[in-house]
């Protein structure tokens, strides 16, 4: 079993690129189920692609009961329930295949399988999920989630929907308003959160829509993107339910939504993910075939410039991806060998890593956006077309920034949890920092790298990390508890936490495949990483002089802004060379080359 790093810890620890997991590494049964995913995908998806921007909420449904019957909504559902019992991270294979053609595919599997089933299997009893997860894995029953609510979006716990108490003690009736529940108009089951009298928390609940009276819905909303995704607010006016329909204990409500939020980040992560991979196929196949001046555009430096920075996102969001996505894994198989149950272990292995899928959360759902943005770019005035499939894509892109809690919000609650965890002692962030602030009073160390493969780059890396120490330190000094309060230099100490984060899955991806396959093979891989050595460089300077800026004066900013200085220092590359060699083998393949 690979080493245990504790969620957020790859702040202060190094991590070994044999200690990762990287895309290439799943087996023959993974790749089976990806192969069958793509058969779908190619066989019902793309054949009928722009009707999903014609409100075909039917079609949606209709693919969502035939993805069930493949298997592909229970991946993650143990077999005792009738599912595959796959791992998380094959999970997360299958979900950024089938989420990468469409918006509105991906919105229903990922609220079915994420915010629609995790709840049941982590909280709920044996006898709810024996009874709601066999039909809801099969795709006979399709599952919604309804938690938001119109004062109640960011803050989910301040929920009015009212849970009360019938007076024989058997039943609750419930009553509220839930608003952008997806899935609700073909959904067979519903989870539901409401507040039993004046309880702290949120309850949940759990019923089949069809046993119930008093439960209507709205008409579907039009939106945006995702148009035949099925959007519907839902009105409670006294829907009675059994007392036996409450999901976990009372009172747990906003911890099951918290935690089922964690999965659905990192699941929405790999969605995007797959999209961007999808959005640069269509822009390099435009690009090959579009003509001006004589010849393809793609020869043109420009927009090689673009087809180069949108797979290096995309390869860096990859990274990141799995590899979080087997700490999850590993850390679950770990606490069932400590003697957890397996749905204790599930719940915990999450939880631990919520950081890191914060992070994702952000980090893919801006790579997306730029990736659909650059894509209807080169497509010129064809991409501004509702004809063009980058199109949509462009404009299925844009909720993923406000989904499973707005990127904004996420910035704020993962530098929330890593304070969280420093003063806790679940990780000891302030000896680092300590360390970091005495170095700074030392003389520069100028010892040449070692020929350790990316040891220059490592070497950035770890300055970087003591940058993020000596700025977030200094800022949870200087402002306590107020820091809460100063959300713009939270979200700068946010920034340069997810750039060091995701730079090193990067550069520990690319050395692991070096050291299986050699530098050769894998040499636009190793341009990617010296491409986005240089943009976190520069993105965790610009943050780090902001927040310092904001929080410090006089002398002691000085020395500080000279540590930023020393801290991201970069050894100049020709960055054009780089790109143009990335852009080169995907102009070649005619697609996104670099899984």
């Amino acid at each position: 079993m690979m080493g245990y790093l504790k969620g957020g810890a790859f702040l202060i620890q190094e991590t070994e690129a044999k200690d990762i997991y990287i895309r290439s590494e799943f087996g023959e049964d993974q790749k089976m189920m990806l192969s069958a995913t793509e058969d779908f995908n190619e066989r019902e998806i793309l054949p009928v692609l722009m009707r999903f921007e014609e409100k075909d909420y039917a079609l949606v449904e209709s693919l969502m009961r035939k993805a069930g019957e493949l298997g592909l909504l229970g991946i993650n559902v143990p077999e005792k329930y009738e599912g595959l019992g796959m791992g998380f991270n094959t999970g997360m294979l299958i979900c950024e295949e089938i989420s990468s053609l469409t918006g509105s595919i991906a919105t229903a599997f990922g609220a079915h399988t994420g915010i629609g089933t995790l709840p049941i299997l982590l909280y709920g009893s044996e006898e709810q999920k024996l009874h709601y997860l066999p039909k809801i894995a099969s795709g006979k029953w399709m599952s919604c989630y309804n938690l938001t609510e119109p004062d109640a979006g960011s803050d989910a716990n301040s929920g009015k929907t009212k849970a009360v108490l019938s007076e024989d003690g058997e039943h609750y009736e419930i009553t509220g308003q839930k608003i952008w529940i997806s899935n609700a108009g073909f959904a067979d089951v519903f989870i539901v959160f409401a507040r039993i009298e004046d309880d702290k928390n949120i309850t949940g609940f759990i019923f089949e829509k069809d046993q119930v009276e008093g439960l209507t819905l709205n008409p579907e909303e039009i939106k945006l993107g995702i148009r035949s995704s099925s959007t519907r607010q839902v009105f409670y006016n006294k829907v009675k339910v059994h007392k036996s329909a409450m999901l976990g204990a009372r009172g747990e409500g906003f911890k099951i939504a918290m935690n089922a939020l964690n999965v659905g980040r990192i699941k929405l992560s790999v969605a995007v993910t797959g999209a961007a991979k999808k959005a640069i196929n269509y822009a390099v196949g435009y690009a090959n075939e579009r003509k001006q001046f004589k010849v393809p555009i793609a020869s043109f430096g420009a927009i090689q410039y673009k087809l180069a920075e949108m797979a290096t996102k995309t390869y860096v969001a990859d990274a990141g991806n799995y590899r979080a996505g087997q700490n999850i894994e590993d850390h679950i198989a770990r606490l069932e060998n400590e003697g957890l149950s397996p749905q204790e272990a599930k719940l915990k292995g999450v939880e631990e890593y919520a950081i890191e899928c914060a992070i994702l959360k952000v980090f893919g759902s801006e790579v997306i956006q730029y990736a659909t943005d650059e894509a209807v770019q080169i497509y010129g005035g064809m991409g501004f077309s509702a004809e063009s499939t980058v199109e949509a894509f462009y404009r299925d892109a844009r909720i993923s920034r406000i989904y499973e809690g707005t990127n904004e919000i996420n910035r704020l609650l993962l530098v929330k949890m890593i304070l969280k965890k420093a003063t806790s002692g679940e990780i000891d962030l302030m000896t680092p920092t300590k360390t970091v602030i005495k170095e700074l009073m030392s003389i520069p160390s100028f010892n040449a790298p070692s020929d350790v493969f990316f040891a220059q780059e490592k070497s950035v890396l770890q300055n970087l990390k003591k940058t993020v120490l000596m700025v977030a330190g200094t800022a949870a000094q200087k402002l306590g508890d107020k820091l809460a309060t100063e959300q713009e230099v939270t979200m700068n100490i946010a920034n340069m936490i997810i750039e060091v984060y995701m730079l090193e899955s990067a550069l520990l991806k690319t050395e692991k495949l070096v050291l299986k396959d050699g530098a050769e093979m894998h040499d636009e891989k190793i341009s990617i990483c010296l491409n986005y050595l240089h943009h976190a460089v520069e993105e965790i300077r610009k943050n780090g002089k902001e927040a310092l800026f904001a929080i410090l004066e006089g002398d002691e900013q000085k020395m500080l802004l000279m540590g930023l200085k020393r801290f991201t220092k970069v050894q100049a590359v020709n960055l054009k060379e780089h790109r143009r060699n990335i852009a080169k083998k995907i102009i070649e393949e005619n697609r996104y080359c670099f899984n």
